[in-house]
């Protein structure tokens, strides 16, 4: 939903009196305005001039007889009552309005395509519903809440067609919207190895110092490395959670979270001191895969949550990527198993930027060996270099033999190679000098790699 969206005008509340049914278009019947800002400061908890009255027993959870209403407040209600995702909630979101869907829900009527169990469950939860409360909680907190028309609403997330969250709930100083436009997901397994470990850390300190918002889940394992390479790198990492932004889910993740939220943002669609639960994880998976412009799991098994992510990427168009690990892991299965569908091949940050970032300007560097000394050789003297024995010495007719040259060109070269310190002469012959580090010298093996 665009900022220049007009929102439908909703049905009355149980205890307000009718409005006439045909408007003409006035200004309460659109969406928050939008001005020029950048959507930094929190928003305001209600939208002015949009008041009506209410009577408590339409919400029996309120204490207090009048309601300000709109479409932001709406929406942050709908975050309490409803379940992230909801197909049937965001088709009425598009089709009629936060207002009209709320006060459906909150009458016990249900929506189009509701079944009458979920109706009446959205009900109860209606009933201990403060979005007053939430909103104020969420300011207390340094936070915000944002919603569809914002200036700070990531546009990508309509992606998601009806599955678009309702509203999504900010701890952070920074603008989602525009560190949504360069960032990137890491995921992977919770019980990682050292080795997911340390590749999710490398992955989230080299995407922040090339400029990159690194997008996770916050929860242990690879994204919890992820994280916190970013932040040791003095980079933007955004934390989407799967309960409140209040909340500390893993509790022992609540000093991450807390520096996220000071660095970074934490984002979430529950609203304030909700809990995550199962379907909660998998419902978040979406978000992370629809804000990002690609995703890279790092490890994961056969199933497993990171690999939802990917799934929802691939289908959101996004770019999916994966790193591979030992074939004898049990955690890098589901990975190869992405490798040997659509996902490409990275292993390292410059990899993923590369596959995310502009076409031409974000090439990864040319993958090379070391160069080593005897790769500077012209190709007569690594030739006679090579035509030496690998152990012994050998005359200078027998190398220039070996070497296909005349024993003339042969001597030459290896007096040359002496100079370098590429070669020993002594009474038995021309032989390969010892290396410093021990050991010696060995001829160059197939297609002329000279070790």
């Amino acid at each position: 939903m665009h900022a220049s969206a007009s929102y439908p005008r909703a049905d009355p509340l149980p205890g307000i009196s009718p409005e006439p049914a045909t408007r003409s278009g006035s200004a309460d019947d659109r969406g928050p305005e939008v001005g020029p800002g950048t959507g930094i400061s929190p928003p305001p908890a209600i939208r002015p001039g949009a008041a009506a009255s209410l009577a408590p027993a339409a919400f029996p959870g309120r204490a207090t007889a009048r309601w300000e209403q709109g479409e932001r407040w709406a929406r942050a209600a709908l975050t309490r009552i409803t379940e992230p995702g909801d197909r049937v909630v965001g088709r009425s979101l598009r089709e009629r309005g936060a207002e009209a869907t709320l006060r459906a829900l909150v009458a016990g009527r249900g929506l189009p395509g509701m079944g009458a169990r979920r109706a009446a469950g959205y009900r109860a939860r209606a009933e201990r519903a403060d979005p007053d409360a939430d909103l104020a909680t969420v300011t207390a907190r340094g936070g915000r809440f944002i919603c569809p028309g914002d200036p700070e609403w990531p546009g990508q997330l309509a992606d998601l067609g009806d599955e678009e969250p309702v509203g999504l709930w900010l701890r952070g100083r920074p603008n989602l919207r525009l560190w949504a436009l360069r960032s990137v997901a890491v995921v992977g397994a919770r019980a990682c190895t050292e080795y997911g470990n340390h590749v999710g850390a490398a992955l989230g300190a080299g995407l922040a110092e090339a400029g990159w918002t690194v997008v996770s889940g916050a929860a242990h394992g690879v994204d919890g490395a992820a994280h916190r390479g970013a932040l040791a790198a003095g980079g933007a990492t955004v934390g989407v959670v799967a309960g409140g932004v209040d909340v500390h889910y893993p509790p022992s993740h609540a000093e991450l979270l807390e520096r996220i939220a000071q660095q970074g943002l934490l984002v979430g669609e529950l609203a304030p001191g909700d809990h995550p639960t199962r379907s909660r994880f998998v419902l978040r998976n979406r978000v992370i895969a629809a804000l990002t412009r690609g995703t890279v799991v790092v490890e994961a098994r056969l199933r497993s949550g990171s690999l939802i992510t990917a799934r929802r990427a691939a289908e959101l168009g996004r770019v999916v990527m994966a790193v591979p690990g030992p074939v004898t892991s049990d955690l890098s299965s589901g990975t190869h198993g992405l490798l040997r569908g659509t996902a490409q091949l990275v292993t390292d940050a410059a990899d993923v930027v590369e596959l995310v970032g502009s076409i031409g300007d974000d090439l990864s560097p040319p993958r090379r060996g070391p160069v080593l000394p005897r790769d500077l050789l012209p190709r007569g003297a690594a030739q006679v270099l090579d035509a030496l024995p690998a152990r012994g010495a050998a005359p200078a007719e027998a190398v220039a033999r070996q070497a296909a040259t005349t024993p003339d060109d042969a001597l030459a070269r290896l007096h040359e190679l002496r100079a370098l310190g590429f070669v020993t002469h002594d009474d038995t012959g021309w032989r390969l000098a010892r290396p410093a580090g021990g050991g010696r010298l060995e001829p160059a093996g197939e297609g002329g790699a000279r070790p």
